[in-house]
């Protein structure tokens, strides 16, 4: 495997409240995550890299994960213990009040995926069958979608576009999805904010991710797309490449 995180402020954002990265445990099995922060007074990049920040060092501590069970109850327990520890910090300071972040992140192994995600962050997989998002947005226009209230078209310029229904610390209280997936040699997988996805469209993200640049030149090649097309946001992802060893110049956390 090899992978890459690459993030930036934008074209608008006065700071990143996005975090994220490729972490490594004693097992070399490697997790990557991207937590795009909201709320407070610049209290969103508080939230982000608490969730970062945190997962990364359970990661670190954990023990080797070979099931995909282990691996979806190793997700729900530290993503519950992320929300707690933000929740509280978001209720003791005053300057935290309100804040929050998304997150997807993912357990890679040599014969599967682990994926968990709150909020509108995503994870898009390319393997044998194509490329395609696998993670449901926790959004309001994407209920819209799936309760056919309006279209894919008409979700793209919603008014509310930027509503989510869960995220990260907002809740005594939240479950992340977790999903598990088989994953083979050559198969990627593309995590991002919203900075990325809302201004490149999946078609485009599809042409990146199946180019034949290296992970360095897609993923600043997107994030250079997505600024040329406004830059409103922060802007976050992560691509990694199942390959058979991690190359550790193409490894960034």
């Amino acid at each position: 495997m090899k992978g890459q995180y690459a993030t930036d402020q934008g074209r608008v954002r006065n700071h990143n409240e996005d975090a994220g990265g490729i972490f490594k445990n004693n097992y070399n099995q490697y997790l990557s995550i991207v937590a795009d922060g909201m709320g407070g007074h610049q209290a969103g990049d508080v939230a982000s890299q608490m969730a970062t920040s945190i997962i990364e060092e359970k990661w670190q501590e954990t023990d080797q994960i070979s099931k995909p069970e282990e691996a979806e109850m190793w997700l729900k327990a530290t993503i519950e213990q992320v929300n707690k520890e933000i929740y509280e910090k978001s209720i003791k300071e005053e300057s935290c009040k309100g804040m929050g972040t998304t997150v997807v992140t993912v357990i890679h192994t040599q014969d599967f995926v682990t994926v968990a995600h709150i909020g509108d962050s995503r994870c898009y997989l390319k393997n044998e069958a194509g490329f395609s998002q696998i993670t449901e947005d926790h959004s309001l226009v994407n209920e819209l979608v799936r309760s056919g209230q309006i279209s894919n078209e008409d979700a793209e310029h919603h008014p509310r576009k930027n509503v989510l229904l869960k995220a990260l610390g907002t809740e005594e209280v939240i479950y992340p999805d977790i999903q598990t997936v088989t994953w083979e040699t050559d198969n990627m997988i593309l995590l991002c904010s919203d900075g990325l996805s809302n201004k490149v469209s999946d078609s485009e993200l599809q042409s990146f991710i199946t180019g034949d640049e290296s992970l360095v030149d897609k993923v600043q090649g997107l994030i250079a797309l997505a600024n040329e097309r406004g830059g409103e946001d922060n802007i976050s992802l992560v691509i990694v490449h199942h390959e058979l060893l991690m190359e550790e110049g193409e490894k960034s956390c």
